[in-house]
């Protein structure tokens, strides 16, 4: 295991001449749970994509479970789990069927048994044959943490993750994102919940302005 789990050095990304992330820095150890805060436009989900190798910035260096986006994207993108907006299901499969369909995608030997190990982490063996349309959104954002983790990566990245949840809902993601930084993995989640972010967080960052400011709580 590297050093720290994420290392930023002087990026920058700028959309139409304007810029949203500017000369940031950041580094991330492992174990931690970081939230994220931010306004509304200030550049949290685009930093999100630039971790995960979907945006690729204009300059900086960034790397992630010591792999840099730039020389080694395909081994960054093993070493990771995102969580975004969308759950990236299939509403007509069951749960155990989407999550068969990815653990081939990742190429995984035991399949059986990656999708039981992440369903019971996220509290839905007894959905596990229920089509997805008919799940909560509470379950749907659970199983979309699933998909993310069959493939056991070091960093998990989330956008929101508790967006639209009760609080029996809420209370279950926090239970399972603490399980992982238990193991020595690190959490990156945005959220615009103060209550998240002093009831969750190891360590909160706030990005503004295109940079992140550490906030010690």
């Amino acid at each position: 295991m590297t050093q720290k789990a994420i290392i930023v050095n002087d990026l920058s990304k700028t959309y139409a001449n304007a810029p949203v992330l500017s000369r940031l820095n950041v580094e991330i150890n492992w174990g931690e749970l970081i939230v994220l805060f931010g306004s509304n436009g200030a550049g949290k989900t685009t930093f999100l994509r630039v971790l995960s190798t979907r945006v690729r910035p204009d300059i900086g260096t960034v790397i992630v479970a010591g792999y840099d986006s730039r020389t080694k994207p395909k081994e960054l993108r093993r070493s990771i789990g995102v969580v975004g907006h969308q759950g990236l299901l299939y509403d007509d499969l069951t749960a155990s069927e989407n999550l068969e369909f990815y653990s081939r995608m990742y190429g995984l030997k035991d399949v059986q048994a990656s999708v039981g190990r992440c369903l019971e982490l996220v509290g839905l063996e007894s959905k596990s044959d229920s089509k997805v349309r008919t799940l909560s959104h509470g379950m749907q954002k659970r199983l979309g943490i699933a998909r993310a983790i069959l493939h056991d990566p070091m960093v998990l990245l989330l956008d929101e993750p508790e967006s639209g949840l009760d609080v029996d809902s809420r209370d279950k993601l926090k239970e399972i994102l603490f399980k992982w930084i238990e193991k020595g993995r690190t959490v990156v989640m945005t959220t615009h919940s103060a209550d998240i972010g002093s009831g969750w967080s190891t360590r909160t960052l706030v990005l503004s302005d295109g940079r992140i400011n550490d906030v010690q709580t």
